[in-house]
């Protein structure tokens, strides 16, 4: 007989599996392209609104602290669209010349 491993997940993975249900996305979907039981993703989805997420450290975060968390991972985001911008902007100047 094996014994199972539970597996145990970060929290920013945790948030982004949140963020990805709360953004419209069917929890059944979610968790089949992350690889999760569903079960589990709805597990955290409550603990999200009850505001007790916690990471695999588990210490409990905050309302403010997944509002920075997910404000860090937009920002990120957005520098890399700025980005992609820039340089899609420089080529067709160029190729206009």
């Amino acid at each position: 007989m094996t014994k199972t491993v539970r597996s145990r997940y970060t929290l920013e993975f945790k948030q982004e599996a949140v963020r990805l249900v709360q953004s419209g996305q069917s929890m059944a979907a979610v968790s089949r392209s992350l690889g999760l039981v569903e079960q589990t993703l709805f597990n955290w989805v409550k603990a999200s609104r009850e505001g007790r997420l916690t990471g695999a450290d588990s210490k409990p975060v905050s309302a403010q602290q997944m509002e920075i968390s997910r404000l860090r991972a937009e920002l990120a985001r957005v520098q890399m669209e700025r980005d992609i911008l820039k340089k899609a902007t420089a080529y067709f100047a160029k190729e206009s010349l």
